[in-house]
């Protein structure tokens, strides 16, 4: 077996590329990341009948375009629902759901479907708000 010396690799070349190498990996993952990011849309989904289940709201969005995912809410302390959830779409495949759906009778409820809002910081739950109250004597 013959092995010509310019056939093998100079190894100072191949790690004179690692950084750029690197730097391209980084590249990729920050593009696939940004681009999902941008091609997605959160709807928000209200006045859900309580008898509604994930399984029935992904098959409803479906019939506008892919579901990535279907999140209801549950009340923290009972687990019972809330009546509202989340449904994440393709941004063109979103603004169709949203037209077409808003207002769509399911279980006798006029459904509410609208871009989902981003939560503002602080909330929190209700509460009495600050001092007062109680008897004065």
């Amino acid at each position: 077996m013959l092995i010509f010396a310019n056939s093998i690799p100079n190894t100072s070349s191949i790690i004179g590329l690692l950084p750029l190498i690197t730097a391209a990996k980084r590249f990729v993952a920050w593009v696939f990341h940004f681009s999902e990011c941008i091609c997605m849309s959160k709807i928000y989904v209200g006045n859900l009948p309580f008898t509604a289940d994930e399984a029935a709201v992904r098959a409803l969005f479906a019939q506008h375009g892919a579901v990535e995912s279907v999140a209801l809410i549950n009340d923290r302390d009972t687990g019972q629902p809330r009546g509202f959830g989340f449904v994440e779409m393709a941004r063109a495949d979103a603004a169709r759901a949203i037209q077409n759906l808003n207002g769509f009778d399911m279980g006798g409820r006029a459904l509410k479907v609208n871009e989902a809002q981003e939560k503002k910081p602080g909330g929190g739950g209700g509460g009495f708000g600050g001092g007062g109250g109680g008897r004065r004597y």
